[in-house]
């Protein structure tokens, strides 16, 4: 099954968030996207200005495995909650510290973190659905609860390995995930409360109350354990404060991201090729020269000419037969094949290709749903929207995936970032004068935002299903302005 996410990652990028979870039953999953992006021909995006390297080089790609799925209750109390497995990894480690078990240690407290991060997530979203105010006060009564129990248990965990067999650098992972689960509840607990401000009009004081007590004790415990904590007249420690975050979040979640060896695909094939066509050439100057030589003899002027002549036709001839199965092989291989693996296991293969494309070879039902406007369709015929065609195909081994983890895994993310620059560098000035009737001056002029769209429509298949989404991307010389989801 996929499941896709798009939202805008920043002023000029695109996030695209590929949900691929493998059936369990399945050895071997396989799934297929396609992305067509429909381009207005006034940005200048063509064959000659925008080449594969240039896509490669503005688009960025993160693997990742799906976090294991845990209610924040279950991480509170369940005997088979990630809490359980620290204190199990932690009172081996402490008795035997060696190289396997402090490995182990490490890996547990990040998935912890992560597991920790994604449930927070998700109880705050079922929170903000629910639209009783009974259940609502029910659940964030529960959520405070919870939390509390789950830093009093991960920091409880301190007393088994202050040991005097536990170095240094084991203590710090320790810390490193007490500081990060701090600031994750911090941060959580105040998006839940601006959140619920926002959008429960019955919103109650007792509310606020409760989370920001939750705030606060985790402010205390920062100060009392040396952690940087947000201050409100210090811009410089704050800067500091967040550069310190990121590290703190790529350690946490080190262990989901896994490593791709990205290689060209189809080398061999395209080497076999690329000798065919010197062979083909190489056949045409022989055959010159042997006719003439023939008919004129050896060591004449004919001869001579002729030689010239067929060694120049020679090379342009390899190299038009070079770019004819150069572009051939193009839309029958992809241009990438990376192999997907953590900790030295290869759990699936992923393969990406683009190509610009003419209309006619775009799907009928992809046509169907770009379903251009009538002014659209005959500007059409005169300043052609440029079509760019993004393919991706990869396998899940189910059964290299459940090596990887004690954790049940339901497979893989896959994040992928489009920066947009490329794509704005010939657009006209944002803003537009527009004149409207003024009883005092005659007229008045309002100054109005210019809009381009990109339309992306994807067909997601797998597992013998297919589906298809659309959407809309609004941008302009100052970046992108809205994502529009007109699936």
């Amino acid at each position: 099954m996929i499941e896709e996410q798009i939202k805008i990652h920043d002023k000029f990028s695109i996030e695209i968030k590929l949900r691929l979870a493998a059936r369990r039953k399945a050895k071997k999953s396989e799934f297929a996207v396609n992305t067509w992006l429909f381009i207005p021909a006034a940005l200048d995006i063509n064959h000659s200005t925008y080449s594969k390297n240039d896509f490669y080089h503005d688009l960025k790609s993160n693997i990742r495995l799906i976090t294991p799925v845990y209610l924040l209750r279950d991480i509170a109390a369940s005997e088979n909650s990630p809490l359980a497995f620290l204190t199990t990894v932690f009172q081996k480690v402490a008795s035997s510290p060696t190289r396997t078990l402090a490995a182990e240690y490490e890996y547990h407290i990040k998935m912890f973190l992560s597991i920790l991060k994604s449930s927070l997530r998700e109880e705050i979203q079922h929170i903000l659905n629910n639209k009783l105010p009974a259940d609502t006060a029910y659940l964030i009564d529960e959520f405070c609860k919870n939390i509390s129990q789950i830093s009093k248990r991960y920091r409880e965990l301190h007393f088994i390995i202050n040991a005097p067999t536990i170095s240094e650098e084991l203590m710090n992972y320790y810390s490193f995930g007490d500081e990060f689960m701090s600031n994750l509840i911090e941060e959580h607990t105040f998006k839940l409360l601006a959140s619920l401000k926002q959008s429960h009009p019955s919103f109650n004081k007792t509310w606020q109350k409760q989370l920001l007590s939750i705030v606060q004790d985790e402010i205390k415990y920062k100060k009392e354990h040396n952690y940087p904590v947000i201050e409100e007249k210090s811009p410089t420690r704050n800067r500091e404060l967040i550069f310190h975050f990121n590290l703190l979040k790529k350690f946490a979640e080190s262990e989901l991201f896994l490593i791709g060896e990205k290689k060209k695909e189809g080398i061999l094939v395209e080497q076999i090729y690329f000798s065919i066509a010197a062979g083909l050439s190489m056949v045409f100057a022989t055959a010159v020269a042997f006719t003439f030589q023939k008919t004129y003899g050896n060591l004449t002027m004919p001869l001579f000419v002729a030689l010239v002549v067929s060694y120049m036709l020679k090379d342009r001839i390899k190299e038009l037969f070079r770019y004819y199965f150069a572009s051939h092989l193009g839309h029958r291989y992809f241009d990438h094949k990376t192999e997907i693996a953590l900790n030295n296991i290869t759990i699936g293969i992923s393969k990406e290709g683009m190509d610009f494309i003419p209309e006619k070879k775009v799907l009928s039902n992809v046509m169907k749903i770009r379903s251009r406007s009538p002014i659209l369709e005959v500007n059409n015929r005169y300043d052609t929207e440029k079509i760019i065609l993004y393919r991706k195909i990869l396998y899940l081994d189910r059964r290299k995936l459940n090596e990887l983890s004690p954790y049940l895994t339901p497979g893989i993310n896959e994040i992928l970032r489009l920066n947009v620059d490329s794509f704005i560098q010939k657009m006209d000035d944002p803003e537009m004068p527009l004149f409207i009737p003024d009883e005092n001056k005659g007229y008045a002029i309002i100054n109005g935002e210019r809009i381009y769209y990109i339309n992306l429509i994807m067909q997601l298949s797998s597992e013998n299903e297919t589906a298809y989404r659309r959407y809309r991307i609004l941008l302009n010389r100052k970046g992108i302005k809205a994502i529009e989801n007109l699936s």
